[in-house]
């Protein structure tokens, strides 16, 4: 649990590019947004991996909306059923369904179609919020972040301490970005 975490500090902090931090992140959103476990969920998650983004980024973004399913599935549930319901694509639905193994994709659920739909919607704002606001971070944030007591503090505990030599350990191995 504590490396994926220390790739994301290490990539808002290094030189990756802002880029593949922002397409992780929106892939994280539009893979978080759809129910896991399916055919059409996994396809997607292969599909990511094809595309240059960075995949810690793309876990977070899975794990915040992961987290808040709770609170985001009626949305998604809603979005979905309107989606479903619309007439004029009743047709290519019904197709759909008959055909071979389209069926396991559970496309016809309402939190895959809502999900699969949303995602696609936040995709693009999601990508140019955060590439806003990885440099933003990196240039405002960061140093003053670094410059607090209650940080410093923090840095003396053991775990904290383990996760910042991990840091350092993989920003040593990421030279090859200057």
């Amino acid at each position: 649990m504590i490396k994926p975490i220390a790739k994301v500090i290490v990539a808002l902090n290094g030189n990756l590019r802002k880029e593949q931090i922002a397409a992780g992140f929106s892939w994280g959103i539009l893979l978080g947004l759809i129910p896991a476990g399916n055919i059409f969920w996994i396809t997607l998650f292969l599909v990511s991996f094809l595309f240059r983004n960075h995949h810690g980024s793309k876990l977070l973004g899975i794990a915040i909306l992961k987290l808040l399913s709770s609170t985001v599935a009626p949305l998604v549930d809603l979005a979905g059923w309107e989606i479903l319901h619309i007439e004029a694509l009743r047709p290519f639905f019904t197709s759909l369904y008959n055909m071979p193994f389209v069926p396991l994709t559970r496309f016809n659920n309402t939190l895959v179609a809502g999900g699969l739909t949303l995602g696609l919607l936040l995709w693009l704002p999601v990508f140019f919020l955060v590439l806003f606001l990885v440099p933003l971070y990196r240039h405002t944030l960061s140093p003053k972040i670094r410059e607090l007591t209650i940080v410093k503090t923090i840095k003396q505990v053991p775990i904290v301490t383990k996760l910042a030599k991990l840091v350092e350990k993989i920003m040593g191995k990421l030279d090859y970005f200057d």
